[in-house]
Order: C-alpha cells, then sequence, then structure tokens
C-alpha cells in the first residue's frame, strides 16, 4: 500500500489523542471566557453526549478514559471524512 498524506495525519491525529491527559486542565477557550464573564451558571446540558467530558464512560482511570475517548473520536470523524471523501469522488466520477 502506497503511503498517503492522510495516512501520516491520521497516525498524528492518534499519536495526539493517546497525549491528551498530558494537556492543559485549565478550562477550554469558550468554558474560560464564560467564567470570567459571569455567565457559565447559565449553561445548559447538551442535548446528547457521545462521549460525555471528553472522558469513555464505564472507565475507572481517569487518564485511560481521555486517551479511549480521544482515540474512539479520531476514529469516528476520520472514518466520516473518509467517507465523504469517498462518496463525493464517486459521485464525481459518475460510480455510484
Amino acid at each position: 500500500m502506497k503511503l498517503k498524506w492522510w495516512h501520516i495525519g491520521f497516525a498524528l491525529a492518534l499519536f495526539l489523542a493517546i497525549l491528551s491527559p498530558l494537556a492543559s486542565p485549565a478550562p477550554d477557550g469558550l468554558e474560560k471566557v464564560a467564567e470570567d464573564k459571569g455567565f457559565i451558571g447559565r449553561a445548559r446540558e447538551a442535548v446528547f453526549e457521545l462521549i460525555p467530558d471528553y472522558m469513555f464512560p464505564g472507565i475507572g482511570n481517569e487518564a485511560v478514559a481521555t486517551i479511549i475517548a480521544g482515540v474512539v473520536g479520531t476514529i469516528i470523524l476520520f472514518a466520516i471524512g473518509y467517507g465523504l471523501a469517498w462518496l463525493l469522488r464517486s459521485k464525481s466520477r459518475g460510480e455510484v
């Protein structure tokens, strides 16, 4: 199999997902602004959450739960992106 640019991108994304527990424990940008401006308490829960709080449910170790959530999320998004690219490419060639 010929190595393509997206193979490297996918491998890099998986590597970064594995390193995710080493990221800053500080809140993300939007959450930080909401805390600073005093409207964090008005936030509502999401309608649904596939992987709540970036931690895979049912795993006791927080670091492992975060790693698995990152890897699963990366694979899901890669599959969606790859599938859409394949579909659009096939459609443009008239193969679908």
